[in-house]
């Protein structure tokens, strides 16, 4: 692509590079010029202006926005119409973003002409938030330079996990001190997070804070619920403690207790069969962002999160505080 000064008399077909004003003569950033814009230049003592002329084999912004953006589109994803050489892409359906970074990291490692944006990956989204954008930085692109960006985007790098309308069981236990405002302000949040992906509580149960009641909760809520989390009276602090005891008595299996995610570090992960189970951690009372919803959120969207998932998210992990936090971080050792 050459770029630089033109002749007005020269500029025939040209891309204007720098909006023209002159006596009541408008010509925009990425007009093409026209005899009538060659007339109206003259006529206004326009001599030369910045333009851009596409060279053989050059792409032109909007079009090669539109190839690539196609090409990163995954499912539950849709491209809006090209503009200016950007593209963006938006979201069909309520799920988690799910983003192939290493393929994104390669498009942008192409040439500097080219780049591609994601929100983060994992972040939950609802139909028609903006989700990824295309942008061409000039106002065409070699060829073969898009081809090497179209071949580093692989297919479908961007796409979103769609929540699923599941049936979530509770189980709260409770001692002495719980308030049963407290259980049922937790119930009430619960629904809150679960609205925006269709799912519903199904079965609430509330039992003493000991392993063979917890046990015997979970058995009879399990059938008929696609989730089971349990809200506990007191926090867990060991894989031996009540809920991970009730777990294993079920025979469930504990695949993973603690999270580098505060608040939220004190979360469990199990499973029954095929039936997840989450110990949820004392923060999850609370509506704010925690490590609760991060595990809760791909659990809804079918995403899997396995231990060394878990161990990954703490970058990034450091939350804000809460309220109910009993000692703030800055008293922490």
């Amino acid at each position: 692509m050459k770029f630089g000064p033109v002749a007005v008399a020269e500029a025939f077909g040209a891309i204007v590079a720098h909006a023209v004003r002159r006596d009541g003569l408008v010509l925009k950033k990425g007009q093409v010029v026209t005899s009538e814009h060659q007339a109206a230049l003259k006529a206004a003592g326009v001599a030369e202006i910045i333009a851009a002329r596409l060279d053989p084999g050059d792409v032109g912004e909007d079009e090669a926005a539109r190839r690539l953006s196609a090409r990163l589109a995954g499912p539950n994803l849709r491209c809006e119409g090209a503009f200016t050489g950007r593209v963006n892409l938006f979201a069909e359906k309520a799920g988690l973003v799910i983003v192939d970074a290493a393929r994104i990291a390669g498009v942008n490692g192409v040439d500097e002409a080219i780049t591609a944006a994601t929100l983060a990956p994992f972040r939950a989204v609802a139909p028609g938030d903006m989700v990824a954008t295309v942008k061409i930085i000039p106002f065409a692109v070699p060829g073969v330079m898009l081809d090497a960006a179209l071949e580093a985007a692989g297919k479908g790098a961007v796409r979103i996990a769609a929540f699923r309308p599941l049936r979530v069981g509770v189980v709260s236990t409770l001692l002495p001190g719980l308030k049963p405002s407290v259980v049922a302000k937790t119930l009430r949040i619960l629904a809150d997070r679960l609205e925006p992906a269709g799912a519903r509580i199904v079965r609430e149960e509330r039992v003493a804070h000991e392993p063979a009641a917890l046990a015997r909760a979970l058995i009879a809520i399990a059938p008929d619920c696609d989730v089971l989390l349990v809200f506990g009276a007191s926090a867990i602090t060991d894989r031996r403690d009540v809920i991970p005891a009730a777990v294993e008595a079920i025979g469930g299996r504990v695949d993973h207790f603690g999270m580098p995610v505060d608040p939220g570090n004190l979360l469990l992960l199990g499973a029954h069969g095929r039936l997840p189970i989450i110990g949820a951690p004392g923060c999850a009372r609370s509506p704010k962002e925690n490590g609760f919803d991060w595990v809760l959120q791909r659990v809804l969207a079918d995403v899997p999160v396995k231990a060394s998932d878990i161990m990954g998210m703490g970058v990034g992990g450091l939350l804000m505080e809460i309220a109910s936090r009993p000692q703030p971080r800055l008293g922490d050792g």
